[in-house]
């Protein structure tokens, strides 16, 4: 059962998923640039500069490749960085590549050493260099390739390479949307869904959807469920509230890991400064997860900054849990900069 929702969740997002740069809602910038980008590919005939998009997940990365990939006219082919496990895979994939077709490589920060070294031919030169053989008698062959455009994908520019991040000629960070940009997005999601939602319930999910269309499009998925139950089937401003809350999502789209997160801050650390590693432990999440995931939206909310020693509430942090930050520093369980040092903060 539970797979089989999975497979309805993932065909649900292939019909939300915006099908060209004029159905995709906000990024204006980015759109702009890219809109000029492609259009002069096009006239020119040739293959767009490949492409490098980054930014939190869930805001549009893999939407964006397969609209380049549309209004390029080519087909897409995607993977994952940690899917290409050794350069015979790349070189794979590459060799089933058709003139203008784009690539599409998810997490492409994850990729290994050694298929790093295969791709920089395939981007510069468009050609695949092999060795054939080994040992004294081992000769290489540089095989031509289509001119393609690769797309990569991650939600850790930083992590990159440098020779690899410098291969990109269009290099773009896709912002958190605003909420009445979200809210454009869950009513066009509605409409496809043929879900009855009100301005003003679409308005309350927006703004609790942490910037990021994924989500807004999946608590759109659970309020339908919720007012199909629990009220008429409409998902007004009163039923909206109420769904959230049995989703414990608060005013600010924060859920119970992110509240955990800031609670374990202030009472286990007096506030911090805290380091990632010992954060995870003491929430028992990956501290990639509580890095890529969890502390992006906290730190744009003014709820939590790092520092060079590691995490710290803010006083607006404070404030959302409910505690007074001089109070709960008398009642530290641990001594000044405790929990930092031992990883070097991860800041």
């Amino acid at each position: 059962m539970a797979a089989r929702e999975l497979d309805e969740d993932r065909g649900l997002d292939m019909r939300l998923r915006p099908g060209s740069l004029q159905e995709f809602v906000g990024q204006r910038r980015l759109k702009e640039h890219l809109g000029i980008y492609i259009e002069a590919a096009r006239n020119r005939r040739e293959a767009l500069d490949h492409v490098l998009l980054y930014g939190p997940p869930g805001l549009g990365k893999t939407s964006l490749a397969h609209i380049v990939a549309h209004e390029l006219g080519g087909g897409i082919h995607t993977t994952s960085g940690p899917a290409i496990e050794r350069p015979g895979d790349l070189a794979a994939i590459l060799t089933n590549l058709a003139p203008g077709d784009v690539l599409f490589i998810d997490e492409i920060h994850r990729l290994g050493h050694q298929v790093e070294e295969v791709l920089y031919p395939a981007m510069e030169d468009f050609a695949l260099d092999l060795v054939l053989g080994k040992g004294p008698s081992a000769r290489s062959l540089r095989l031509d390739l289509p001119h393609f455009t690769l797309v990569g994908a991650t939600t850790r520019a930083g992590a990159l390479t440098g020779p690899l991040r410098d291969r990109f000629g269009i290099i773009q960070r896709i912002e958190f949307y605003p909420p009445d940009e979200l809210a454009e997005i869950v009513r066009r999601a509605a409409a496809i869904l043929q879900a009855e939602l009100d301005p003003e319930g679409a308005a309350e999910l927006a703004r609790r959807a942490r910037g990021t269309p994924r989500i807004a499009n999946r608590l759109l998925r659970r309020l339908r469920d919720y007012a199909q139950v629990r009220a008429d089937g409409a998902v007004t401003l009163p039923v909206a509230r109420a769904g959230l809350q049995m989703l414990e999502i608060d005013d600010l789209g924060l859920d119970r890991t992110d509240r955990a997160v800031l609670s374990a801050i202030a009472t286990s650390f007096g506030g911090g400064p805290v380091g990632l590693d010992t954060l995870a432990a003491a929430t028992s999440e990956e501290a990639e997860t509580l890095e890529d995931v969890v502390e992006p939206y906290l730190m744009q909310m003014g709820l939590l900054q790092r520092t060079p020693r590691g995490r710290t509430l803010t006083s607006a942090g404070w404030r959302h849990i409910g505690l007074d930050a001089p109070a709960v520093r008398q009642m530290r369980l641990l001594p000044e900069g405790t929990g930092a040092a031992e990883d070097g903060g991860r800041a």
